[in-house]
This record gives structure tokens, sequence and C-alpha cells, in this order.
């Protein structure tokens, strides 16, 4: 804690030093709106062989869509002081570039609490599948994977709306 901060204003931890979750029951309901993105480098041949569909473990961009999918549902059970939340719409888009693959994430809720920390979530695993299903091809002999990296992951917008 700073010279500025008291215990009181910090919203996950008690006086004492305790984690708890910041509590949202009185908050109104509003539609909220988050969108993330990420990305993949990769070897411009791994890339071509995404496009033209001829990795061996299958369709990599339907699989990494499903597993962005899956964690944006379940981020309230890997990220310790989220809530869980209605996730009224998630969408899945990727773009294939020349040695990197951009993945973006948008999520909704109607809710007392935001929902970045679900697109986040959303874009890294996304991101990881891709990673997993690539590896055999990205793979060196040596076992390490130098052109391979997931970078740039950030919030792009985040709206929050009153019900009408």
């Amino acid at each position: 804690m700073t010279e500025n901060e008291d215990a009181e204003d910090l919203t996950h931890t008690t006086r004492e030093g305790d984690v708890q979750m910041v509590d949202v029951g009185d908050k109104p309901d509003s539609e909220r709106r988050a969108v993330a993105a990420g990305e993949i480098s990769l070897r411009e041949s791994t890339v071509g062989a995404i496009r033209a569909d001829e990795v061996g473990k299958g369709d990599v961009l339907a699989t990494a869509r499903i597993g962005a999918i899956q964690a944006v549902k379940h981020t309230w059970e890997t990220i310790p002081m989220c809530h869980g939340i209605p996730i009224t719409n998630v969408e899945v888009g990727f773009e294939l570039r020349e040695n990197r693959i951009d993945c973006e994430v948008a999520v909704e809720t109607t809710g007392k609490t935001g929902c970045e920390m679900e697109a986040l979530e959303g874009v890294t695993t996304g991101l990881n599948v891709v990673w997993d299903m690539v590896k055999a091809i990205e793979k060196e002999d040596e076992g390490g994977y130098p052109e391979t990296e997931i970078g740039n992951v950030r919030v792009l917008d985040k709206e929050k709306r009153a019900l009408e």
C-alpha cells in the first residue's frame, strides 16, 4: 500500500489483509460489452498451413474459437475474485496475417459487473489453443519455439449502458 491508500480504499482486501470479493449486490443491472484482442506470432509456413487447413490436428481456428468461448464462460473459475456473470453473447474473430494471427473477442452481459476479464480470458485461451494446435510444426528440432509468441493482449473497448 502506498502512503495515499487506506485499507478501506482497497476493494479486494479487508483491513486485516484478508482477500474478499467485491460486493456488487446493490449495483443496478446494466448492459455491458467488452472487446479484447491479442496476437500470436508464427512462422509464415504455419500460417499458410492454417489457411490451407493442412494442420494435422484439424481445423485450428474452429478449435480455437470453441476454446475462447469456453474460457469466457469459465472465467469466474480461474480468476479468483471474478463474479460468475450471465454471458449473453460471445463473438470470436481471427485474422490471418503474414506471420501472425490476430484474435478479437467481444463479450456481452446484462448484470452488475463488467465483462472485460471474460474477453481477455477468451483471447488468451483462443491464442493458446492455436499454439497447441500448431506446436508440432512450430517446434524446432531442439524443442523450442523461437518464432512463436503470444503478445499485445489488451482491452480495446468497454461499454456500460443503462437498461431501458
